[in-house]
Formats: C-alpha cells, sequence, structure tokens
C-alpha cells in the first residue's frame, strides 16, 4: 500500500482524514528520539568515551539489522560499567529536550481524555522524569544497576521481565488497553525504531516520527518534517 503525502513532510497509509483524538483512549510514545531528542544510552557512554561504539549498536538495532535487540542492550550497557551517576544527571540537565511539539500533543491528548503510556528501552532513571514533567499515566522501561554511585554494566530484573524489548512493549500496551477496558483498535502508538514495531502493528493508529525506513513504510502515519503536534493535522 502506497504512502499518500498529505502536507509537506506528512504522510498517510491506510487511513484517511479526518480522524478524531476522541475515537481513542490512550496514546503510547516511545521515549529516545520520539518524544525527546537523544538516545540516553549513546550520551552516557559519552562519558565513558564509548560513544561512537556505543551509538554503532544502537542506530544497527534501530533499523533492525539486529535480531536480538536483549542482546544489542546487554551489550550497550556492558560498555558503562564505571560511568558515575553524576553523568547521568548531567545528560538529565545538559542534553535532554523534548522533541519539539511533544508537550503540545501530550496535552491535546490529555485534554480529549486519552490515557497517556511511555513504553522505553531505555532507562527509568530518565523515564521517571520524563513522566513526571508530562504528567504521563504509565510507563515500562528498563532498570540500570547502580552500586557505590556508578553504573555496574548491568540491568536489574524486574517483576514483569527482564529487559523491554519490543515484544515487552507490545505487552505492556495490550495489558494497558485491558486495563482501561480498551480495544488495541482504540490505541496510537508513537515511535521511531524497529523494536516499536509489535506495538504499532496492534495499535489502531500507528505514528512513525522521524523514524527509520522500515518503521516509516509500516506506520499510519509518517511525521517526516517538523514536530509531533504535527500528528494534530489529521487526529484532531
Amino acid at each position: 500500500m502506497s504512502r499518500v503525502v498529505v502536507a509537506p513532510g506528512l504522510s498517510l497509509r491506510g487511513v484517511a482524514p479526518p480522524l478524531r483524538l476522541a475515537d481513542f483512549g490512550l496514546i503510547a510514545f516511545d521515549m529516545d528520539s520520539t518524544l525527546i531528542n537523544i538516545e540516553c544510552v549513546d550520551e552516557i557512554a559519552a562519558a565513558a568515551g564509548r560513544k561512537a561504539e556505543v551509538a554503532a549498536i544502537t542506530e544497527a538495532a534501530m533499523r533492525g539489522e539486529i535480531a536480538d535487540y536483549k542482546d544489542s542492550l546487554r551489550r550497550r550497557v556492558a560498555l558503562l560499567r564505571g560511568v558515575a551517576l553524576a553523568a547521568l544527571e548531567q545528560v538529565w540537565h545538559e542534553r535532554l529536550r523534548f522533541n519539539p511539539g511533544a508537550e503540545i500533543l501530550v496535552r491535546a491528548c490529555q485534554t480529549a481524555g486519552l490515557k497517556t503510556l511511555l513504553v522505553s528501552g531505555g532507562f527509568t532513571f530518565f523515564t521517571e522524569r520524563v513522566c513526571t514533567q508530562l504528567g504521563l499515566d504509565f510507563a515500562r522501561s528498563n532498570v540500570l544497576e547502580i552500586a557505590d554511585g556508578a553504573l555496574t554494566g548491568r540491568l536489574v530484573d524486574q517483576p514483569w521481565g527482564d529487559i523491554c524489548d519490543g515484544e515487552e512493549k507490545q505487552r505492556m500496551l495490550l495489558q494497558t488497553c485491558r486495563q482501561l477496558g480498551l480495544a488495541p483498535a482504540q490505541a496510537i502508538t508513537v515511535g521511531d525504531g524497529a523494536n516499536d514495531l509489535p506495538m504499532m502493528a496492534v495499535a489502531g493508529l500507528s505514528v512513525a516520527y522521524h523514524a527509520k525506513p522500515r518503521v516509516r513504510e509500516q506506520a499510519h502515519v509518517a511525521i517526516d518534517v517538523g514536530g509531533l503536534d504535527r500528528l494534530l493535522e489529521v487526529v484532531r
């Protein structure tokens, strides 16, 4: 199915406007390079002098060139061993910013009555703060193990599992829909990487934001130019 350009940098596949926010009950966001402007693991790696090495793995994982996302994340986190907690604070204060239109889109969805979910292959150190600032309702992400004020190079297992990969993002989306009494068709998903595809596949509306080619090709809405709030041009 070919894409239809509805405005410069905005295209649709398989859906036609106008769509109404009121027809949906949940919007789920990826975090890194979607809600925020960076890949947090890459920026943490910069403190260890290993940004290029870690970023190369991240890029391959997001493009879908690494089949085992969990293994790719473990490899990247292992390279962060010894990074001081202060370096994460520095990333938060100096490097991390919300992407253009993120706050506008979140507020519009909240005003329309949608619940909000953050599902991230990133880390609770950042997701918890993002949720607080944006007032998001639910979240799932990974926990970095910290000892003596520094990263150990390992992740902490959680009650639901070990790592939030693509399959876990999908499970969390479906679980949240059930909790809210919604059908998956009443959910919007927004992401940019291959690990977002499983949740995008089951949602009623999937949105690719400045995404990798494979993700852009499969999403209902592709935003290639401008901010996240461009979704409001087709869903009002």
